[in-house]
């Protein structure tokens, strides 16, 4: 009967021992992980860059757009008060 649970108990560390190791490393490669995550939180990458950069520019062609159409309505209704080109506010160039 002993010879029979010898076995199985002497198999046992065997069985289970991968899964402590990686428990192991999981544990010690946290922090490293972590802060991995928050410098990632941090920091912009180029491609977020890029894409807050045309939002951006779509943001000031549109108020441009608006700024013209009321100019030329404007000029419509009030000829004699426009004079020269627009020189209004231009997407790229400005506040």
């Amino acid at each position: 009967m002993r010879k029979i649970l010898i076995v199985p108990v002497a198999l046992l560390p065997l069985l289970a021992g991968g899964c402590l190791v990686k428990t192991a490393a999981n544990v010690v490669t946290a922090p490293v992980r972590a802060g991995g995550q928050v410098v990632d939180w941090t920091t912009t990458s180029q491609d977020e860059a890029d894409r807050n950069y045309g939002r951006e520019m779509r943001k000031q062609e549109a108020k441009e757009g608006r700024e013209r159409k009321q100019r030329e309505k404007e000029c419509r209704k009030h000829p004699d008060s426009c004079q020269g080109q627009y020189d209004g506010y231009r997407a790229g160039y400005g506040d």
